[in-house]
């Protein structure tokens, strides 16, 4: 079940097998279905979230009703609100399934008895945090510093499998314009 986890895991850190056993008896599964909400503003998120199927985005209303998609995190991608999480404050945000999705859930309950029993751990969410981090630099530089068809053009690229796999109007409110002129981009972009 923890599998791809365990996998993940071993690309940054150690683990013993009784080490893994540990980790696992503190995580569950939980199953979502497609456009079912895993955390919803004014919710007080309580857990990291580790994709093993499906997609999850985080997206925020904005005061004319309108969604703003924010992230979006697919298999071995953790995904959580950090604010909400490490304060205890009501989130700002949604974070919803895409599609049909299966995630671990790692209580903020537990993680210090987890961190305190597997220190390996801390390093390991230092290593993805940071990566995480960078990524997140480099989606607000290429949305100020790209036109919307480099936008586009960049993720298509970078990510040929998922342009098909999120809804249209999903994508364009990532890459920063309306459903309208992503099919403008699109058409423009098969046609060159």
């Amino acid at each position: 079940m923890y599998e791809s986890l365990l996998a993940h895991l071993a690309r940054y850190v150690t683990l013993t097998e009784a080490e893994a056993t540990l980790l696992c008896s503190y995580l569950r599964v939980q199953t979502l279905s497609r456009k079912q909400h895993l955390l919803r503003e004014g919710q007080v998120c309580g857990a990291n979230y580790f994709v093993l199927r499906g997609c999850l985005r985080t997206y925020l209303v904005s005061e004319k009703g309108t969604e703003q998609t924010i992230l979006f995190g697919i298999e071995n991608w953790w995904l959580t609100d950090y604010a909400s999480l490490d304060t205890g404050q009501p989130s700002q945000f949604h974070i919803q399934a895409v599609e049909a999705t299966e995630v671990v859930v790692f209580g903020q309950d537990v993680q210090e008895e987890v961190f305190r029993q597997l220190p390996q751990l801390e390093r390991y969410f230092r290593l993805v945090l940071q990566r995480a981090a960078a990524a997140a630099l480099f989606r607000i530089k290429f949305l100020y510093s790209m036109s919307g068809e480099e936008r586009y053009r960049h993720f298509s690229h970078a990510w040929p499998g998922f342009v098909q796999r999120v809804p249209q109007y999903m994508l364009a409110s990532f890459l920063g314009f309306t459903p309208e002129f992503l099919s403008k981009i699109r058409a423009k972009v098969e046609h060159s």
